[in-house]
């Protein structure tokens, strides 16, 4: 299926998630955005995808479309399914397995593939799908750990995440809300927000090899639609307004995220910030 023909079934496939009900424009640019990124990874119809981080299925949703009604999708989500709001994960799911791509897809809440007693076959996947989730995992590490041990399980990775080095000054906002956020984890002060554990593009390309992929390119994707940029400031905003989790922070960093907090308050604009472009890597 090509870039065009795609795009085109987003307002459908965006329909058709429980999201929509509550916000039917920012539900379409997700999903669009995650339309464009599978349309370029050659994902051939009947193909058998294992996605992790999968969430409320906003990736689910675009690659049931692509592996056709003889595909299969096992989407994977560390969380339970009464997590996320206003939409539940466990809501999202029903939502989907009732509809067209139900069939297609096998939702897996309260996962964690770490766990020696989830295990598949050698190659049992064609493709295995991180997208948008590599920033929740608790450390790097944690990461690491995880893509060794899906090396073996799929013979094509598609990876995709927020990438930190700005090409505008608009993003600076959204990128130092990242960065504080980061830092936070970083000091002991562990939540469960979107940003856990910021890196780089160039950290990742770092981390394939040494886990056993071999990485055939990158390339970056715009995001100029995205609400991300907003959503990531305030959070941060209502985190550094939370004493629980600041008092837990050593002196020297509290005082840090505080300043930080104050220029981001004085460079963020009330709505429409601009996000940070991503990237996506393909290995094998």
């Amino acid at each position: 299926m090509n870039h065009s023909d795609l795009r085109a079934k987003a307002p459908s496939l965006a329909a058709g998630m429980a999201a929509a009900d509550h916000s039917p424009d920012v539900q379409l640019s997700q999903t669009r955005h995650r339309a464009a990124l599978v349309a370029s990874w050659h994902i051939a119809t009947g193909s058998t995808v294992l996605e992790l981080g999968c969430g409320q299925g906003d990736m689910t949703a675009v690659l049931a479309e692509v592996v056709g009604p003889k595909g299969r999708v096992v989407a994977v989500d560390v969380a339970e399914p009464s997590y996320g709001a206003p939409v539940t994960l466990g809501e999202s799911a029903a939502r989907l397995a009732t509809g067209p791509l139900g069939p297609r897809i096998e939702f897996r809440f309260g996962t964690d593939v770490l766990n020696p007693s989830v295990d598949f076959p050698e190659s049992t996947f064609d493709h295995v799908v991180l997208a948008h989730c590599s920033w929740y995992f608790a450390s790097l590490g944690q990461l690491r750990d995880t893509l060794a041990r899906v090396r073996s399980w799929a013979r094509r990775l598609w990876f995709t995440e927020w990438d930190l080095t700005p090409v505008s000054g608009d993003q600076l906002a959204h990128l130092l809300a990242v960065l504080i956020q980061g830092q936070i984890e970083a000091a002991g002060s562990y939540g469960q927000g979107n940003v856990r554990t910021p890196f780089s593009r160039e950290g990742l390309l770092r981390l394939l090899p040494e886990v056993g992929w071999t990485a055939d390119g990158s390339e970056s994707v715009d995001t100029e639609e995205l609400q991300d940029g907003d959503w990531e400031i305030a959070a941060c905003l209502d985190l550094v307004g939370t004493e629980e989790r600041l008092a837990a922070l050593p002196e020297p960093v509290r005082h840090l995220v505080l300043s930080q907090a104050d220029v981001l308050r004085a460079i963020a604009k009330p709505r429409g910030n601009r996000a940070l472009a991503a990237y996506s890597v393909t290995a094998r």
